[in-house]
């Protein structure tokens, strides 16, 4: 249990034990798991924790409680690693009220059973709880349909659910001011990307909705409370949200005995000449799609390349790409090479996908026969690349 501003304390717990997130998304530094317990005239609850460490949430609720009740659970997202101990924090505190909108009720039945005890808030509704006046904003599909905001009108606190949440467990301090939050920032990007990706129209409509709104402070359900960094928290996810990249390119490639390799290092170096600083360069058989897809969000251009495989692209990056047309990556500059032995199909597919994507293609696709040397054509694509960047 740890005060983070006046009478609110963090309630939430670290995770250092799972290693992929959603059973996909690798976790080098944990994740945490953001609940918050607002001890006004009324205890309110502001989500849970993943079931698995309701032991340990439980103790800090009972700390922080100091022998009282539980007035109020406000569910802000349905999902399980926020939702899990709802099931036992009902059975120990069977007279709590939990709060929540239409679409979270139906899901509580859905997952807990749960259908009595319950106070139904729209869009713009109110609570007042005495020294606190809490104000509810829906924001569906950031990143499930019965996503709300709990805003704190007292003291300027939002609640904000996965919104501006990060990979990465908390290692001692929970608000910005008291840790070094260098590491969180690519875990953002990455958590973003992985995540809500998808979903930038929704994100943009929500930041829209909360202009104007006196945040002084945002509760994620995970990663650091934002204070003092906070515009830059929202900034990153204003950025993300209207897939606008940064001055960079994103190289993937696929390659079985080299040859690609060779022509994503040829591509890269002819960036390089051109003036381009930022480059990331991945192999999508030792990358993790996780990774490829923050920088894919994060860097304006990308060029993908691989060898022809039964016919078709090289099943790594054909893996990729399906990721990326979930999550309908917009306004990307885009080039692509390949490699084939006696039929070649992959480059014409990989075109085919930067079309279907609407992206923007620079310079002539690259299609190297055996090990026919294409290193010229390579350099240009580079160039090409380097010089519309400039643009």
């Amino acid at each position: 249990m740890k005060l983070i501003a006046n009478d609110i304390c963090y309630v939430g717990v670290n995770d250092r034990r799972k290693q992929l997130f959603e059973n996909l998304w690798p976790l080098p530094y944990g994740v945490s798991y953001n609940s918050y317990l607002i001890r006004g005239e009324k205890t309110i609850l502001i989500d849970t924790v993943d079931v698995c460490f309701s032991e340990i949430f439980f103790r800090k609720i009972d700390e922080a409680l100091n022998g009282r009740t539980l007035d109020f659970l406000i569910i802000n997202h349905m999902e399980p690693d926020h939702s899990g101990s709802i099931r036992l924090l009902r059975r120990k505190y069977p007279e709590m009220r939990i709060i929540g909108n239409k679409l979270t009720f139906g899901m509580l039945a859905g997952y807990y059973s749960i259908t009595g005890g319950l106070h139904e808030v729209k869009d713009g509704d109110t609570l007042e709880t005495g020294s606190h006046t809490l104000r509810f904003h829906t924001a569906p599909m950031v990143h499930w349909p019965e996503v709300m905001f709990t805003y704190d009108e007292t003291d300027g606190i939002l609640f904000s659910a996965d919104a501006f949440g990060t990979y990465g467990a908390l290692d001692g301090g929970v608000v910005d001011t008291e840790i070094n939050t260098a590491r969180y920032w690519d875990e953002m990007v990455r958590y973003y990307s992985n995540i809500v990706g998808k979903y930038g129209n929704p994100v943009q409509k929500a930041l829209q909705k909360l202009s104007g709104v006196d945040i002084r402070m945002i509760c994620s359900t995970h990663g650091p409370v934002w204070s003092e960094q906070r515009t830059k928290a929202v900034g990153i996810y204003d950025r993300l949200s209207r897939y606008e990249g940064l001055d960079g390119v994103t190289i993937v490639y696929g390659s079985r005995y080299g040859h690609a390799e060779q022509m994503a290092e040829t591509i890269a170096s002819a960036l390089s000449a051109g003036g381009v600083r930022e480059i990331v360069v991945h192999n999508a058989s030792n990358s993790h799609a996780s990774h490829i897809l923050r920088d894919l969000f994060n860097y304006r251009a990308v060029i993908i390349g691989c060898p022809t495989y039964s016919n078709h692209v090289f099943p790594e990056i054909d893996a990729l790409l399906a990721k990326i047309e979930v999550r309908e990556i917009k306004n990307r500059l885009f080039g692509c090479f390949g490699t084939f032995t006696w039929a070649g199909a992959a480059v014409k597919r990989l075109a085919a996908f930067g079309e279907a994507m609407k992206w923007e293609t620079v310079g002539a696709p690259v299609e190297q026969k055996q090990n026919i040397s294409t290193e010229a054509q390579c350099v240009e694509l580079g160039k090409a690349m380097a010089q519309r960047l400039r643009m």
